[in-house]
């Protein structure tokens, strides 16, 4: 491993984390992002609403690979600042995805290029609802974007290539009952109770796989809160709770609802509250192979939501591909590997310049 670089990127990676970033609160990074860049003589701008963009606005003739990277992270939980590890940085943010947003950095400082330009897209508001998000209205502000060849979108992948993703949609599942007192229960209707088994009908559902291109992607349903009563002698008339279903490429945002409510038919009732479709599955094309060939491949899908389903309803082609290992996104001890952090520059940079 590359010592000199490997402590570069660790570094850098480090003063991210120590930058809070929450959602809604990327003022501050995106400003120290450009500031970087610039110090550096990237010809980087600020494109509004806390998003950075470099390398999309005056483009040559050869295709342009860009790299989008989000600036915000879930709450605290007591990881920051972050620190240096033996072997890499641990702190808010590590993996997804602030050690992302240092490779984008470190190789747009460096200017990597040959075979390849590279782009580099940093925006905010990823971790919330993708309604919320910054990305959908900068696709429509910055028209070098969409002439992307291909975008990685630099979420936790473990440095391989994952292709597509999910569908996301949430609702809220209520319960109606009568109220009364809990020392004559047979005189009320306990909306818990309902709830109870609504929940355990829809847990009784396994995941169902379904393959899209060659890739298995896993069809489930969640219940991730329940809310419901009024005091300790009350027997409740209403509960609520929400359901979290992720479905896969292949089944639309109204065929994804259809689906819910047939799961969830009689018990309760739903109210949709957000519908992110699955991404496109982009798994071949010279690009995505060459950086498959970079990665060790083979190519797998995305089981989660992403970005790259924003890129793909915009016509832009995109997979998720960074350094972060998803099993460390949004843990409290979160962190990521300097070799790790190494190997997605190195990867990228080969792409780049069409080295081996």
């Amino acid at each position: 491993m590359n010592d000199e670089l490997s402590t570069r990127l660790c570094e850098r990676t480090l003063e991210l984390v120590d930058i809070p970033s929450p959602s809604r609160s990327e003022a501050a990074i995106a400003a120290h992002v450009l500031a970087v860049l610039e110090a550096g003589g990237v010809p980087a701008v600020d494109a509004g609403d806390d998003c950075v963009v470099a390398g999309t606005r005056e483009r040559g003739d050869r295709p342009l690979v860009l790299l989008a990277g989000h600036l915000d992270t879930v709450p605290a939980q007591d990881n920051i600042p972050g620190m240096l590890t033996g072997d890499g940085v641990a702190g808010l943010g590590a993996a997804d995805m602030k050690g992302s947003l240092a490779v984008m950095i470190e190789l747009a400082l460096a200017d990597t290029g040959g075979e390849c330009e590279l782009g580099y897209l940093f925006f905010g508001r990823e971790e919330l609802p993708p309604a919320h998000s910054s990305l959908v209205p900068l696709l429509e502000r910055e028209p070098g974007i969409a002439g992307a060849d291909l975008v990685l979108m630099m979420e936790p992948t473990a440095n391989r290539v994952q292709a597509g993703c999910l569908g996301n949609l949430n609702a809220t599942w209520s319960f109606s009952g009568e109220s009364g007192h809990s020392a004559r229960p047979w005189l009320a209707e306990n909306a818990i109770a309902a709830l109870a088994n609504g929940v355990a009908a829809l847990e009784d559902r396994e995941p169902v796989d379904h393959t899209f291109d060659g890739l298995t992607f896993r069809e489930v349903f969640s219940v991730t809160s329940v809310e419901g009563g009024v005091a300790r002698n009350v027997i409740p008339g209403r509960a609520t709770a929400h359901v979290n279903y992720r479905y896969p490429p292949g089944i639309g945002p109204a065929e994804a609802e259809e689906r819910l409510r047939e799961a969830c038919a009689g018990h309760g009732e739903l109210e949709i509250e957000g519908n992110a479709p699955s991404g496109e599955v982009y798994s071949s094309g010279p690009l995505v192979e060459r950086l498959v060939a970079l990665s060790g491949g083979p190519v797998e899908p995305k089981q989660a939501w992403t970005p790259v389903a924003e890129f793909g309803a915009a016509s832009i082609p995109a997979v998720n591909f960074g350094p972060g290992d998803p099993a460390q996104a949004h843990r409290a001890d979160e962190s990521v590997g300097a070799e790790a952090l190494v190997t997605s520059y190195e990867a990228i940079g080969r792409l780049a310049t069409g080295g081996g």
